[in-house]
C-alpha cells in the first residue's frame, strides 16, 4: 500500500544518463518515495531549494559539468542541508574518491549498474516502513 503523496519521503535523484534516472524514479516511486530528478548539479541545487523536505540525494559520482562530489561539498557547506543523507552511485570511483565520500560523510556507495534490492534495504533501513519490499 502507497502512502499518500502528502507521507511519501522525498529523494533528489541526480544523475547525467537520463535513462538510469528514470528507470531509478520509476522504482522508488512504485515503493512509496516521491522522486525529483535532475540531470545536473545546477538542477539538483534549484530543486533542494525549492523542496525543502527532501530527505535524501542519490547522486552519480561523474558528471560532465560538475561532479556529484561537488554537490556534496555544496551540501556539506550549506548550514541547512549539511547533514542531508547522501548516496553516491557510480561505475568508476576509485580509492580518492571513496576517501573523499568517507570525509563528506556519504551514508553509501553503490556500483552502477545499482542492484535494487540491496538499494532498498539501506533505504528501508533510513525509513523504516517506507518500502513495500
Amino acid at each position: 500500500m502507497n502512502a499518500p503523496a502528502l507521507l511519501r519521503q522525498q529523494l533528489l535523484l541526480v544523475d547525467d544518463e537520463e535513462d538510469m534516472l528514470l528507470e531509478l524514479a520509476e522504482l522508488l516511486e512504485g515503493e512509496g518515495f516521491t522522486c525529483f530528478t535532475a540531470t545536473s548539479v545546477k538542477l539538483a541545487l534549484h530543486h533542494l531549494t525549492c523542496h525543502p523536505d527532501i530527505a535524501l540525494v542519490i547522486t552519480d559520482l561523474r558528471m560532465p559539468e560538475e561532479s556529484g562530489m561537488s554537490l556534496i561539498k555544496r551540501l556539506r557547506e550549506h548550514t541547512a542541508r549539511q547533514h542531508l543523507p547522501v548516496i553516491v552511485t557510480s561505475g568508476h570511483a576509485d580509492m580518492d574518491d571513496v576517501s573523499d565520500m568517507l570525509r563528506l560523510q556519504v551514508l553509501d556507495l553503490f556500483r552502477k549498474p545499482i542492484y535494487h534490492v540491496r538499494l532498498l534495504e539501506t533505504l528501508n533501513n533510513l525509513f523504516p516502513g517506507v518500502v513495500s519490499s
